[in-house]
């Protein structure tokens, strides 16, 4: 899709792009069939897009899978998505971090920037099979990242709680227009069983999220801020010393039993 046929169809339908809602629309028709080749898919699938834009990714859906399912904020492009693909895609206008999602076996997305985390997170509460997704190339590298280094995050640990994560290629800005500030990452993710047990998961993962929330802190700080332990017990507990960015999701996860432990 050439930049031309963008813009014409976005005046069409007076859509101005804005970094807000994150507008920037794949041009490369290659990638967007790589996208769909790394779903997997299965012709009985029920498949998820956030985002459909212009319909790079639906109209190859379309072609492979038995039911696709679109959600779409900005109203004129829900209008433009309407008046294309009529009944053949079940489509919903509406915020998809707000929105319930709709039972699916695939799901895929060019993440707007702005909302990656969240929706990232939305969607790991769910079952599925395969996502594939598009994320700003940083944002790629922190969902990958491991112990010890600068990228490694909340998400790092939830991600790789929850599922195979794996960078499948870096996308070049050009490829988009208009063209963002930087380069994106198209991702896979296979929800899997945890590779470790603990006591408590939803402790666990509160855990994480109040450790990053201070990283540069010593563990030992943070759980007296958060008043996770009484003071008779702190002592005993591991990894008082360090700091979480250099702790691994197993190590996370020893902690968070030894605070539960009687």
């Amino acid at each position: 899709m050439l930049p031309s046929e963008i813009k014409g169809i976005l005046e069409q339908y007076g859509v101005t792009p804005t970094k807000a809602k994150g507008q920037n629309f794949l041009m490369d028709e290659r990638v967007a069939e790589r996208e769909v080749d790394y779903l997997d898919l299965d012709p009985r699938d029920t498949v998820l897009e956030v985002g459909p834009g212009l319909g790079i990714l639906t109209d190859i859906l379309l072609e492979r899978a038995e039911r696709v399912i679109a959600i779409e904020l900005d109203r004129r492009m829900a209008e433009y998505s309407r008046n294309r693909y009529g009944d053949s895609i079940v489509f919903i206008e509406g915020d998809a971090l707000k929105i319930p999602f709709p039972g699916f076996d695939r799901f895929i997305s060019n993440i707007p920037y702005s909302i990656s985390s969240p929706l990232i997170f939305k969607l790991l509460e769910h079952r599925f099979r395969k996502a594939v997704v598009m994320v700003q190339r940083e944002f790629a590298d922190r969902m990958v990242a491991s112990p010890g280094t600068g990228d490694y995050s909340r998400l790092s640990v939830n991600m790789y709680y929850r599922a195979e994560c794996e960078i499948l290629e870096k996308v070049p800005k050009s490829r988009f227009w208009p063209e963002p500030e930087v380069d994106s990452a198209v991702v896979s993710i296979i929800p899997r069983r945890p590779p470790f047990r603990v006591v408590d998961e939803e402790f666990y993962l509160n855990l994480v999220n109040s450790l990053f929330q201070h990283r540069r802190k010593k563990i030992r700080t943070i759980l007296k801020m958060k008043k996770l332990v009484d003071k008779d017990r702190l002592s005993s507990l591991p990894f008082l010393d360090e700091r979480v960015e250099v702790l691994s999701p197993e190590e996370i996860g020893e902690l968070s039993d030894a605070i539960l432990s009687p």
